[in-house]
C-alpha cells in the first residue's frame, strides 16, 4: 500500500494498456526533475542521474516487468526495451481514439 502512495502516477501495466499515458507521465516527470536527457540516446549521463532515473522507472512499472528486466542497469536500455515491447500499441490505440 505504501508503494502505491509513493508513486507519482499509475505504474505501467504488464499488458501495456496504459503505455501511451505512462510514456507521457514519465517524460513530464523526468523533465520536471531535469532528468529527461537520461532516456535519450547518445547523452552523457552521470552515475547518479542514471541510478535516479532507473529507480524512478522501475518504481513506475508493474512488478512482472521489473522481474523481466531485472538485469537491465541502464535507463536508456530499459526505456528502449519497454518501447520495443509496447510501441505497436500506438498503431492500435491512436487510430481508435481519433475515430471516437
Amino acid at each position: 500500500m505504501a508503494n502505491i502512495e509513493n508513486r507519482k502516477f499509475i505504474a505501467l501495466d504488464i499488458s501495456g494498456k496504459n503505455y501511451l499515458s505512462w510514456v507521457l507521465d514519465v517524460k513530464l516527470h523526468l523533465s520536471a526533475k531535469k532528468l529527461r536527457h537520461t532516456i535519450d540516446e547518445d547523452n552523457v549521463v552521470s552515475n547518479e542521474e542514471r541510478a535516479t532515473t532507473l529507480i524512478f522507472l522501475r518504481h513506475h512499472i508493474d512488478d512482472g516487468l521489473k522481474y523481466e528486466y531485472l538485469t537491465v542497469e541502464n535507463p536508456i536500455e530499459l526505456w528502449q526495451n519497454l518501447n520495443d515491447r509496447f510501441e505497436h500499441l500506438k498503431a492500435v490505440v491512436l487510430p481508435k481514439a481519433l475515430n471516437d
